[in-house]
């Protein structure tokens, strides 16, 4: 699939997600060149309008956004980014150019910081050290986590469940990674059975 730069007159509208937690960042805009660069170098590149030059997305603030991959709308008019940001996207020191960060996503973002904790093999993290220990250690604090989780569903006080339900959903995605397998792949069951 080609993009039609003749419908834009030669500038497309590039919609920015990111590739982690599905949030979009920010819409920018793109003529052949940026679409180019960015794919020669891995880094989004746009046209900047004001400008009137290609402009890199953080070459001043050193807050860039890496490539994952590259799609285009039905109508083949829209570019559609996922990228990994290095930093605040929008030049407020949000996340988003749409308004702060949400918390939906977010364990994509938890499960990759477990994923580098374990990978450093940083003896001062308590994930790795937990990894270390071993599956039956790692099962095991995933179930008294669910044991907590129960006795607080039966009581009053919601704040005390949140963070019961926030150490089991920590532990299970420990768990998860022993395993071999990524939150991802659960949700693709969960998804199977609705159908």
């Amino acid at each position: 699939m080609k993009p039609d730069f003749n419908k834009g007159n030669g500038l497309l509208p590039a919609i920015i997600q990111d590739a982690t937690t599905m949030q979009v960042l920010m819409l920018g805009y793109m003529n052949e060149e940026a679409l180019a660069q960015t794919k020669a170098t891995g880094l989004v590149t746009f046209y900047s309008r004001s400008k009137q030059r290609l402009w890199t997305k953080g070459e001043s603030s050193g807050n860039t956004l890496t490539v994952v991959d590259i799609g285009l709308d039905c109508d083949m008019d829209t570019i559609f980014i996922k990228a990994n940001p290095s930093g605040p996207v929008c030049h407020t020191g949000s996340q988003s150019c749409f308004g702060q960060e949400t918390n939906k996503g977010f364990l994509y973002s938890l499960e990759q910081t477990i994923e580098q904790r374990i990978s450093d093999k940083n003896q001062n993290s308590y994930t790795n050290k937990l990894f270390e220990r071993g599956i039956n250690k790692i099962a095991q604090k995933v179930g008294e986590e669910a044991v907590e989780l129960v006795i607080e569903a039966k009581d009053d006080n919601i704040n005390l469940f949140k963070n019961e339900a926030a150490d089991l959903l920590y532990h299970l995605l420990i768990l998860f990674r022993a395993k071999g397998i990524k939150l991802e792949d659960v949700e693709g069951v969960l998804k199977e059975r609705r159908k």
